[in-house]
């Protein structure tokens, strides 16, 4: 866990996100560069430049484009690499045989053990270059004959080797198989070592040369007849050039040193014709380019000294970037300069003026709104760019909404929740986003001043309170949240007389006294009371209520009747009128200020309401259903620059058919939801389905049963697999000498002889079965798969929270 305290450190622990040099309690504003701001931006490069700060190294970072679910923050994409081959053991006894063989057929050759050796070349040269009856050359001519007949014998004896042995194979697996320049430098050195077998004394060395200079020079004088053409120095270093060349040829073939060489030069060509003319294309990111390319060079000027002298941090700088980009899409590049040169850092402060969490307990990247999680366990499932890599989450991937499943104490509140919920609230204070967090009392999701809102329910302390109506005036749409916190559970109850009851009667109260009733009042209207119904049918006597007196006095009809759900609701809302909550949710006499969730629709909030954990069990899951398909609704309407989070850390009794369905609509509207839950029994069978199919993230925790863990195999499918088959089969030999040896062979080694019959085949299998999942996760581990909003899927793979 990092520490906030360590703010006058000017270094930083490895990876950790730099926060600014000043104290906490430092004024929200940031002293102003020396240099006025209606100065030209050339006075700002003419300053010396401060020393480079732990923002600027952090803003400089690379953040490389990767797959889903990556940590970003200097992410290095991993080299690529080959499988391993391994060369066949008859391929290497293919090299070898006919090596040993060549040698020795060239040494039966110099020595002249060969019978009949020279009686070819004898029929193709005149009788009188040799001595009747013999072998033996009577002048030069014979003896250079010979000489021309060692090189041709060599090379007929080096390419029937090539030929014959598995030459081609070997230098396959040694040269032509590797890239580039390795290939080219292996060739190189092969080169080197040839020509220092064809022209020992050049390179220094005394064994005897290769027949491949001697005959082409003895060839040279058979032609010429005479040894004075040698004295032409020209001729002599264009034969050495010759043979240079040959030797060579097979070389730069292997060694592609063409291809290569065409490749280089192609790049080069390239480079010359992509070579940025505006050298401010070269800065780093903590110069600010993209204003510089913009033309605001004075904005950048001084935002670079604000970074370099430590008075911004990484929230002043995300925001300043969502701020840019945003100005620059409305066009309101004129406002943006305004504020830049006259709040500098501090520009765009969050409203409640903090610009830094208190506490910070995992690793934020802010430039590209990542929290990091762990890390992603390298092995056979996981693909090489995600082995070893960070595993994080981002909006992009939350916007298609989050189901975790753990035991309690599996680390959902302190791996998952707690740094999204973190990760959010400073998105928040850069502009970026607005979060709802919903726990249990005393949930350790940070301290209350991290919050802009906090919402005790039950506590008399609280400073806040929830509105049962979300600031709602139309009765249809509350009558809607209502029936879903109330009865969205109920089989027993249907949903839409549940909407239609109490739309009944809260569309005339609000006609007649222009607001809706408290719930306790609502209470009394459902249990049929005669003196509130009378009051409600009083009030609404005048003519201009004539349609909502009719609504009314179909509600009174159906009282009572069958299939009414006027009683159920009722004894729903018994439990939200109880005296732990006589001060909340719009009561009469309640001090604390009422909270509508319509905020976060508008302003990048942060959010914290605390659920009652104690005895009050029933009336925590009414509310957070009651959260929920408010959070929906209002996610759902108007529109919105910030992306909008709900975090329910017990979702227990909150998940419904309905709110499923309105969880599958929330990633187009820039809208996600993290549910977590100890297990998937804890939501009604029918809804396991459905679930599973509207969230884009899944996760499951170590110690998950198998009944849960066989929902995410459904979930996450199959994959198909390469297995390999290996039969071992006796061999019975029908020749008596095979049969010997056979004998023989299981006499000295203790085994019989046997073949091997390998079969591949192409299988489908789960990627994570509910066996694995349940006993092959270790503690403190989990399987993540992840969907992005742009439809970019990352499989399941096994994440180290610890890491």
């Amino acid at each position: 866990m990092q520490s906030d305290e360590t703010h006058n450190t000017p270094k930083t622990h490895p990876g950790q996100v730099p926060r600014p040099t000043r104290p906490p309690e430092a004024p929200a504003v940031p002293p102003r560069p020396t240099t006025p701001p209606g100065a030209p931006h050339s006075s700002y490069a003419s300053q010396p430049c401060p020393p480079r700060s732990s923002v600027a190294d952090w803003l400089d970072e690379p953040r490389p484009a990767a797959e889903p679910g990556i940590w970003r923050f200097g992410y290095r994409q991993p080299k690529a690499t080959r499988p391993e081959r391994r060369l066949a053991p008859v391929t290497i006894v293919g090299f070898f045989v006919p090596l040993a063989a060549g040698l020795l057929v060239w040494s039966l050759w110099r020595h002249g053990s060969i019978p009949y050796q020279w009686t070819v070349l004898k029929l193709l040269t005149p009788d009188g270059w040799w001595w009747a009856g013999t072998t033996s050359p009577k002048g030069y001519q014979g003896a250079e004959a010979m000489t021309v007949a060692d090189g041709v014998f060599f090379a007929i004896l080096v390419y029937a080797m090539a030929r014959l042995g598995s030459w081609r194979d070997i230098i396959r697996h040694v040269v032509t198989r590797r890239p580039q320049p390795a290939r080219a430098l292996i060739a190189a050195l092969g080169a080197l070592i040839a020509l220092a077998f064809v022209f020992p004394k050049a390179f220094g060395v005394g064994w005897d040369p290769l027949p491949v200079q001697d005959p082409l020079f003895s060839l040279v004088v058979l032609i010429t007849g005479s040894y004075e053409v040698f004295s032409s120095v020209l001729l002599t270093d264009g034969l050495y050039a010759l043979i240079t060349l040959l030797v060579l040829w097979p070389f730069a073939r292997i060694g592609g040193w063409w291809s290569f060489a065409r490749q280089k030069v192609a790049e080069r060509e390239r480079g010359k014709a992509a070579r940025p003319v505006d050298p401010t294309a070269e800065r780093q990111p903590s110069q600010w380019p993209e204003l510089r390319e913009s033309g605001q060079h004075q904005v950048a000027d001084l935002l670079t000294a604000e970074v370099h002298r430590g008075r911004m941090n990484d929230v002043d700088c995300a925001r300043v970037v969502h701020m840019w980009t945003t100005a620059r899409a409305r066009g309101q590049l004129s406002s943006f300069t305004d504020t830049v040169l006259r709040e500098a850092g501090a520009a765009w402060t969050h409203p409640s003026g903090a610009r830094d969490l208190p506490g910070r307990t995992a690793r934020h990247d802010l430039l590209a709104g990542q929290v990091r999680l762990g890390q992603w366990v390298p092995g056979d499932r996981t693909p090489p760019s995600y082995g070893g890599a960070g595993a994080a989450l981002a909006p992009d991937t939350l916007g298609t909404s989050l189901l975790a499943v753990g035991p309690s104490g599996s680390g959902k509140t302190r791996h998952l929740i707690r740094p999204v919920v973190e990760s959010l609230g400073l998105q928040a204070l850069a502009g970026q986003c607005a979060v709802v967090a919903v726990c249990p009392a005393g949930t350790p999701l940070g301290p209350d001043h991290a919050f802009d809102v906090v919402v005790r329910l039950g506590d008399s302390a609280s400073a806040h309170d929830l509105d049962p109506y979300a600031e709602s005036d139309d009765p249809d749409e509350a009558a809607a949240f209502l029936a879903e916190g109330l009865a969205g559970d109920l089989d027993t109850v249907s949903g839409q007389r549940a909407v239609t009851a109490l739309a009944q009667l809260l569309g005339p109260y609000r006609a007649a006294y222009g607001r809706f009733p408290t719930l306790l009042e609502l209470r009394e209207l459902l249990e049929g009371d005669d003196s509130a119904l009378d009051a409600l049918r009083a009030a609404l006597a005048a003519d201009e209520h004539t349609v909502m007196r009719r609504e009314f006095d179909a509600r009174v009809r159906q009282a009572g009747s069958a299939g009414d759900p006027g009683p159920v609701l009722a004894d729903r809302l018994a439990l939200l009128v109880r005296p732990a909550f006589a001060e909340f949710f719009g009561a009469d006499g309640g001090g604390a200020r009422p909270f509508s969730l319509r905020a976060v629709a508008h302003h990048p909030l942060r959010v914290r309401i605390d659920l009652p954990n104690r005895g009050h069990e029933e009336a925590s899951r009414i509310v957070a259903r009651l959260v929920l398909a408010q959070f929906a609704a209002v996610a759902m309407t108007g529109e919105r620059n910030h992306f909008a989070c709900l975090v329910l850390d017990e979702a227990t009794g909150a998940v419904t058919a309905e709110s499923v369905r309105r969880i599958q609509r929330l990633r187009s509207r820039n809208a996600g939801v993290v549910l977590a839950l100890r297990t998937v029994g804890d939501i009604p069978e029918a809804l396991h389905g459905p679930l599973y199919a509207a969230v884009g993230c899944r996760m499951a925790f170590s110690g998950v049963t198998t009944w849960d863990g066989s929902r995410f195999a459904e979930a996450w499918g199959t994959q198909w697999v390469e297995t390999r088959d290996v039969a071992r089969h006796t061999v019975f030999a029908d020749q008596p000498m095979t049969r010997a040896i056979h004998a023989l062979r299981k006499l000295v080694t203790g085994k019989a002889v046997t073949t091997e019959a390998v079969t591949v085949r192409q299988v489908e299998r789960e990627r994570w079965s509910a066996s694995e999942l349940a006993h092959a996760v270790p503690a403190g581990h989990a399987v993540l798969s992840l969907t992005s909003v742009r439809g970019e899927h990352a499989p399941p793979l096994l994440v180290d929270l610890r890491a």
